[in-house]
C-alpha cells in the first residue's frame, strides 16, 4: 500500500511520553510509551533566548578535529529542520541530561531509534528547547524546534546519558547542470502541486467540504520546503529518516514527489470504488 503522509497535521502535536532504552549501549532501540497530555491550565515557560535562527557561536564550540560534542536523546521518531515536536522526559537520565541543557544553550541532539531497527541512526537533527515546564517530580515537559542535521561521528560517553562528538550537515550543490524540470525550484513546486491533489481527494474520501488548500509553501526555497514536506510523513518514520539522511535537495524532492505520487495514485483509486459502490442505508 502506497505511504499516505499525514499532510494536515497539527502543528502542535499532543505530547507523547518517550523514553530511550535503559541499556548503557550507545546505539539501543528506544520504546514509545504514551501518557495523558498535559491539562491546558498548565503554563509552558518560554525558554530564554530560544526565539529566533540560532547564531552559530551559541553551539558548543567545535574540538581541534572541528567535532562538536552533543548529548543525544535516542527516540521513535525523526526530527527535521523547522519542525516542532513536544516530549514528555520522565527517565532519570534524561531529567539529568535536560537540566543541563537548559542551563547552557538549550540545545541536544535527535536520532531516531525505530523498533527492530538494531540501534540508533548516526545522522540525526539538534532540537532547541523553546517551551518547558518543569513538574513537581521533577519530569519535564517541553517543545523542541529543530535545527541543524548532524552526523555522529564518535560516542564520547554513555552514562548518565549518551553523548557524541558530531560534525554538521548541509545539502550539497549539484554537481551538475540538472535536466529541465529536475532542478530543485521545478521539483519543489511539482511537490506543491501534488501536496494539493492528495489533500483534495483526502478530503473527499473524509467527507470534508473542498476548499481552497492555500499556500503550501509559505515562500519557502526548496531546501527547507523539503524538510517540511518529509515532516508531513508521519506514521512512516523510516521513510521520514531516508529524507533527512539526504545531503542533496533535488533528491529529498524526487523522493518526496514518487511518495506522493503513489499516495495520490491510491486514493485516486479509492475515491474512484467509493463512488462505484456508494454506501447504502442500513436496512432494518
Amino acid at each position: 500500500m502506497a505511504l499516505l503522509p499525514q499532510i494536515l497535521h497539527s502543528p502542535h502535536p499532543g505530547l507523547a511520553a518517550v523514553s530511550p532504552s535503559s541499556s548503557s549501549s550507545a546505539f539501543r532501540r528506544a520504546p514509545s510509551l504514551r501518557a495523558p497530555a498535559p491539562s491546558r491550565g498548565r503554563r509552558l515557560v518560554a525558554a530564554a533566548g530560544a526565539s529566533g535562527p540560532p547564531e552559530p557561536s551559541s553551539y558548543p564550540p567545535e574540538s581541534n578535529d572541528g567535532l562538536v560534542e552533543l548529548p543525544l536523546f535516542p527516540l521513535p521518531l525523526v526530527l527535521f529542520p523547522d519542525a516542532t515536536h513536544a516530549l514528555h522526559i520522565f527517565e532519570f537520565r534524561y531529567r539529568i541530561m535536560m537540566h543541563t541543557v537548559l542551563q547552557t544553550d538549550l540545545r541536544f541532539g535527535i536520532v531516531f531509534a525505530g523498533s527492530g531497527s538494531g540501534g540508533a541512526a548516526d545522522i540525526g537533527c539538534v532540537g532547541e528547547v523553546v517551551k518547558h515546564e518543569r513538574l513537581a517530580d521533577d519530569r519535564f515537559f517541553l517543545i523542541c524546534k529543530g535545527q541543524q542535521r548532524f552526523r555522529v561521528a564518535r560516542v564520547v560517553r554513555t552514562k548518565p546519558y549518551l553523548v557524541a562528538a558530531v560534525q554538521w550537515l548541509e545539502d550539497r550543490p549539484p554537481a551538475e547542470t540538472p535536466a529541465p524540470g529536475e532542478d530543485a525550484e521545478a521539483l519543489a513546486a511539482d511537490v506543491e502541486t501534488l501536496m494539493r491533489d492528495v489533500i483534495r481527494i483526502a478530503n473527499r474520501l473524509n467527507g470534508k467540504p473542498e476548499k481552497d488548500v492555500g499556500d503550501l509553501r509559505r515562500g519557502l526555497f526548496p531546501t527547507p520546503f523539503s524538510f517540511y514536506v518529509g515532516n508531513t510523513f508521519e506514521g512512516a518514520p523510516r521513510e521520514q529518516q531516508a529524507l533527512l539522511e539526504l545531503e542533496d535537495t533535488a533528491a529529498r524532492l524526487r523522493r518526496e514527489r514518487d511518495t506522493l505520487r503513489n499516495t495520490l495514485n491510491y486514493l485516486t483509486a479509492a475515491s474512484a470504488v467509493k463512488d462505484a459502490f456508494p454506501s447504502s442505508p442500513s436496512s432494518g
